[in-house]
């Protein structure tokens, strides 16, 4: 009997022709691949030791745990956070903002490299825009900042904004508290441009820089008021070669528009001053501008009271999210509103109205009324 792995062709009766044995199939999976171990999670104390000695990797993890939407992630997360409270409050926390091609990037790293110089430790939180179809972001800050990102006492972490307000929430408050537990004294919010993000950066920094450009017509149209007014400081970029004479021009404008606006309750009065973040002029100023403001509002007790009224903002923020977080998780509403999707859809209920039944079941039969 024939073997059923020879060739048929080399059968004696196939003349003059054979068919050489071809080499045995190797298995379909590597023998000498080693398996990758996963890598054990920290406790909530390893975290802590390891941000305390200001271990990169370790500060980086606990970011990256903070963000993640996964249950016991976020649990585990405030653990870390709570553990790191007693280190934190010792840093500058500077919330920069402007429209698109103002130069922010650019500004954050001849400002920061000044700061790593003088000998400070800087973080950088920058809001990196995400796509609405992959939630994925290109990390753009991080390429841009090229000689920040590899200095020894900087943290450069760009966070993809995934639909959230701008970019800015809770997340970044936390991350914050991170970073600072982490030894590092001075705190960068950037934020996407000028949009709502803005409220919630200013909600979570001590000083917040408005980066302006000139040469695009009337400096002052675009600009809401309401950001000139949250802004603690304005920088006119880009006063570099043929553009110095306008950038001159633009401050002036700038600093005439901030006296029109009711006093701030901090008492300080907003300076616009001009800077070059290719030649690093002006670069010092904005800096000094930043010490005056932190001495001046240390002096009368507004610092401190502009903190405590930061955390108690988030808190209420913390209990709105987790509301809202559990209403939409649980199973009972989850199916009540696809009928309350159709009913809306087929004209039988007004929005508002089914809005309010759902909100009533919730309370009676998950809270007991």
């Amino acid at each position: 009997m024939q073997n059923p792995h020879q060739h048929p062709e080399n059968n004696p009766s196939y003349k003059g022709l054979s068919v050489n044995e071809g080499v045995e199939s190797l298995p379909a999976v590597n023998p000498y691949r080693q398996t990758r171990r996963k890598r054990q999670q920290l406790t909530s104390d390893e975290f802590l030791s390891g941000i305390l000695s200001g271990n990169i990797a370790i500060l980086s993890q606990a970011v990256t745990l903070v963000e993640s939407s996964l249950p016991e992630h976020q649990q585990l997360a405030q653990e870390v956070i709570e553990k790191c409270l007693p280190y934190t409050g010792k840093s500058i926390r500077l919330g920069i903002t402007g429209v698109p091609g103002a130069g922010k990037s650019t500004f954050i790293e001849a400002l920061g490299m000044k700061l790593i110089r003088d000998g400070q430790k800087l973080a950088v939180l920058a809001i990196d825009p995400s796509s609405e179809r992959s939630k994925g972001s290109i990390l753009g800050d991080k390429t841009r900042m090229e000689e920040l990102s590899v200095a020894k006492n900087a943290f450069i972490r760009p966070s993809p904004s995934a639909g959230s307000l701008g970019g800015v929430a809770r997340k970044t408050r936390e991350s914050i508290v991170l970073c600072e537990a982490a030894g590092f004294d001075t705190i960068f919010v950037e934020t996407v441009g000028v949009g709502q993000s803005e409220t919630a950066v200013h909600s979570m920094v001590d000083f917040f820089l408005l980066i302006q450009l000139t040469g695009g017509g009337d400096e002052l149209q675009g600009i809401k008021r309401g950001i000139m007014e949250m802004a603690d400081g304005i920088a006119i970029n880009k006063c570099d070669g043929s553009n110095r004479e306008k950038a001159d021009v633009a401050r002036a404008q700038f600093q005439n528009a901030l006296h029109l606006f009711p006093s701030a309750e901090s008492g300080w009065l907003s300076e616009a001053v001009t800077c070059s973040s290719i030649e690093g002029n002006g670069i010092a100023e904005v800096w000094q501008m930043v010490q005056n403001f932190a001495t001046f509002t240390k002096a009368n007790g507004f610092f401190d009271k502009k903190r405590n009224s930061q955390s108690k903002y988030w808190m209420y923020e913390s209990i709105n999210d987790h509301l809202k977080s559990n209403f939409y998780q649980n199973k009972t509403i989850k199916k009540l509103l696809i009928e309350a999707e159709n009913d809306v859809l087929s004209n039988k209920k007004s929005s508002f109205i089914a809005a309010k039944n759902l909100l009533d079941e919730y309370n009676k039969r998950l809270l007991g009324y």
